[in-house]
């Protein structure tokens, strides 16, 4: 296998093989190969009240499901089977964190389907249903509706996943899906702002290296080749450039050497 990143071929065969082993290495290395899909999604849900590491590490979850669930023989491109599963495992994340005591998925699941019935049932009969009416149109029994009626004492806020109310149309996003999100563009431009300075300290190979990889989009072996190096050079130069302009902006360094007073 060719260092760096295996091209989609490779990484084909590689799900055509854990299609047929079922081998955990074989997935690890699946898995590895798409960590920066699981990061770009996990960012996605940034700036909302969790952690970024907290949240790649959910998306990392999410991939590991994607990876063992992909069947290679469907057609699908895997980052388009993929990306519904990590952003699903980072929706219940936050549904989960809107519970002020912990109590069991199980109840989770159950309190946000009666909360749905109600609206529904409560928009058609034009009145508050009754818990048989509930139990009936969700299929479950008078004692779990209770159950799930009991347990929104223990709910913070509305679901991010649920509807926003009877008044919302049954094709409603809920609130996760109506959340605003920073345009990319505006990031980009911040964080141009901020770096410029400090990129230009870089040697100037470092400085199209990290252009290549965060402008174009380019892989590592890609970037080797453009540069005639090896891709292992290619990781070496990128980890220690990365390393480099975190120190400086953790220091405060304004690109000149100088920190601010």
């Amino acid at each position: 296998m060719a260092e760096g990143r295996p091209d989609k071929a490779e990484l084909f065969e590689q799900f055509h093989e854990l299609a047929r082993t079922r081998d955990r290495a074989v997935r690890d290395r699946l898995v590895e190969a798409h960590l920066g899909l699981a990061e770009y999604l996990a960012r996605r849900f940034a700036n909302r009240g969790e952690p970024l590491d907290d949240l790649i590490q959910v998306a990392s979850l999410g991939l590991v499901k994607a990876v063992e669930r992909f069947d290679p023989e469907r057609g699908l491109e895997f980052t388009t089977f993929a990306t519904p599963t990590i952003v699903g495992e980072l929706k219940r994340h936050f549904r989960d964190k809107g519970w002020a005591v912990r109590v069991p998925r199980r109840v989770q699941e159950l309190h946000l389907l009666v909360s749905r019935v109600v609206d529904e049932l409560s928009l058609d009969l034009g009145r508050s249903p009754t818990i048989d009416e509930i139990a009936e149109r969700a299929g479950i029994s008078g004692d779990e509706v209770l159950e799930a009626m009991d347990a929104g004492a223990a709910y913070r806020s509305t679901s991010l996943d649920a509807p926003g109310g009877a008044n919302d149309d049954e094709d409603s996003r809920g609130l996760l899906g109506q959340l605003g999100e920073r345009d990319p563009e505006l990031v980009r431009a911040e964080a141009r702002a901020e770096l410029g300075p400090l990129i230009a300290t870089l040697p100037e190979r470092e400085q199209v290296i990290l252009y290549l990889r965060f402008y174009e989009g380019q892989t590592q072996s890609e970037i080797a080749q453009h540069l005639g190096i090896s891709q292992m050079h290619v990781s070496r130069l990128l980890a220690r450039s990365l390393q480099q302009l975190r120190e400086r902006a953790e220091a405060g360094d304004d690109g000149n050497g100088t920190t601010p007073a």
